[in-house]
């Protein structure tokens, strides 16, 4: 299944609400280097309790709004 995520990094808790149409996800980490965009798949592993290697950014990887591919 392919979802849409709003990234608000440098949160002071993470957090996952859904909202119309998206999911808005808070991270604690900034996004360098990619530290926001793994955090994100290791909080959608446990919060979708799958895999973390089934987890991919199939668009935005540089973006605050990406499409996300989790595993039925």
């Amino acid at each position: 299944m392919n979802i849409e995520v709003r990234v608000i990094t440098n949160a002071k808790k993470r957090e996952i609400k859904k909202e119309e149409g998206y999911f808005r996800v808070r991270l604690t980490s900034q996004p360098i280097e990619g530290k926001a965009n793994k955090e994100l798949i290791e909080y959608l592993s446990e919060v979708f309790g799958v895999k973390k290697s089934g987890i991919r950014i199939i668009r935005g990887e540089k973006d605050k709004i990406k499409i996300i591919s989790i595993p039925d």
